[in-house]
């Protein structure tokens, strides 16, 4: 184990040995006030470097107002329940942003004692961190009121329990990751929403468990919601999600991708109800059709990433409404999108997104796409990757063509813009 590691494992020693620095001129110069600045700027490892300089330095370093954000991820290895209960006492309530994603050996004792001392964090990360319950839930409820982001993503083990304990004890959570926690229910959620009405930010993925009365809920409850991920909810329909659109008006970020059951309902429920919407991601909803697109691209101005991979009955007629209404799409996903031709991407190269927003593009197995599309695409100033595996039309000529169209006032956008892809894709 690297010399850093070591330090950052044994986070609750104390000095015994140091050199002779104490005296250093450094530390006569300059106030304790100021050098505990400097150190404030300072990261987990360099930290506990410093703390093996002098008895002076030791003390400096490891100050708890030095710890008030650490990220553990690079030692997720390494890390153990001691090393988490060490944090938690050197710190104490200085900390407000832990983030111990990746960390498979911390479990419930370890953040237990982790909550006891640490009551005003507001930030804390556990994504991954199979070993947790909903025992740290309960301890989480208990002594962490503060506490406003959460992420809990494939903590497996977490059930409805969870959910109850959140919204009892910490009614600030503004954000709350649970995604592949597929035990989850809509009663977790109904519990959930009723005791933090001001989430702003929910993430479902993999909760297959979920039907549309969960979505219900969240409509009824938490107006301030912006972001909702909801990939792979096999079970959402219309009627779920029309409830969050009609109950969560400033709603930016959708990600329904994989939600196969909905339709052209959806997209004329957020041009009706969600004109804020910045985000939209819809890849393999297969039923969504140029009817409900145009009606979202005549409402929602702001849009300015759409993934619509696999969303197989578009055709060049999305596009054309694309670009007379959302002049700040930056990303657009139309892979698989077969029926798109040379002429839609022709409006979008013409449109007002085109000079100055437009950055990546998709369109793998776009099979009536040319080379054409290529030259519609030169007035695209700011783009940097676009993606063409399995377009059997594309030529090496016209991708030459393309990059060498490039204005020499973006130097690094001309670097940037050989990330186009190309050929055939391999499984």
């Amino acid at each position: 184990m690297a010399p850093s590691r070591d330090r950052l494992l044994h986070f609750g020693f104390k000095a015994t040995m140091f050199s002779n620095s104490d005296e250093a001129v450094i530390n006569k110069k300059l106030p304790k006030e100021l050098l505990l600045r400097i150190f404030s700027f300072l990261d987990v490892v360099t930290l506990c470097r410093c703390a093996q300089v002098s008895r002076a330095w030791n003390v400096l370093a490891l100050d708890g107002s030095n710890w008030q954000r650490i990220d553990l991820f690079d030692f997720q290895r390494d890390i153990e329940g001691r090393v988490v209960e060490n944090i938690s006492k050197r710190c104490g309530g200085f900390l407000r942003k832990l983030s111990l994603r990746g960390c498979l050996g911390v479990g419930d004792n370890a953040l237990r004692t982790f909550a006891q001392n640490c009551r005003n964090i507001e930030v804390l990360n556990l994504n991954g961190c199979t070993k947790t319950t909903d025992a740290t839930c309960t301890s989480l409820s208990k002594f962490c009121s503060k506490l406003r982001h959460l992420d809990l993503a494939s903590c497996t083990s977490i059930t409805n329990m969870s959910l109850k304990a959140l919204s009892e004890g910490c009614p600030l959570l503004e954000q709350l990751n649970i995604s592949w926690c597929d035990q989850v229910t809509k009663d977790g959620i109904q519990a959930l929403v009723r005791g933090c009405g001001g989430l702003k930010a929910l993430f479902l993925k993999g909760c297959t468990q979920l039907e549309d009365e969960a979505l219900k809920y969240i409509g009824a409850h938490c107006p301030e919601l912006v972001t909702l991920n909801l990939q792979t909810c096999l079970q959402i329909t219309d009627e779920g999600l029309i409830t969050i659109c009609r109950g969560c008006h400033k709603l930016q970020s959708l990600c329904a991708s994989g939600c196969s059951n909905i339709t052209d309902a959806i997209l004329n429920a957020l041009g009706q109800n969600c004109p804020r919407l910045r985000i939209l991601e819809v890849a393999r909803c297969s039923q969504l059709t140029d009817v409900g697109f145009t009606t979202l691209a005549r409402n929602c101005h702001e849009l300015e990433k759409m993934d619509l991979e696999e969303c197989v009955q578009i055709t060049d007629s999305t596009l054309i409404q694309l670009s007379i209404h959302c002049p700040r799409l930056q990303v657009l996903s139309l892979s698989h999108c077969e029926l798109i031709t040379d002429d839609g991407i022709r409006h979008l190269g013409n449109g007002a997104c085109a000079h100055d927003q437009l950055e990546v593009i998709e369109l793998d197995n776009c099979p009536l796409i040319t080379d054409a599309s290529l030259e519609h695409l030169k007035s695209c100033h700011s783009l940097e990757r676009i993606e063409l595996y399995d377009c059997q039309q594309i030529t090496r000529a016209g991708i030459k063509r393309l990059r060498g169209t490039l204005p020499e006032s973006l130097p690094v956008r001309r670097e940037t813009v050989t990330k186009l892809r190309y050929g055939t894709r391999r499984n």
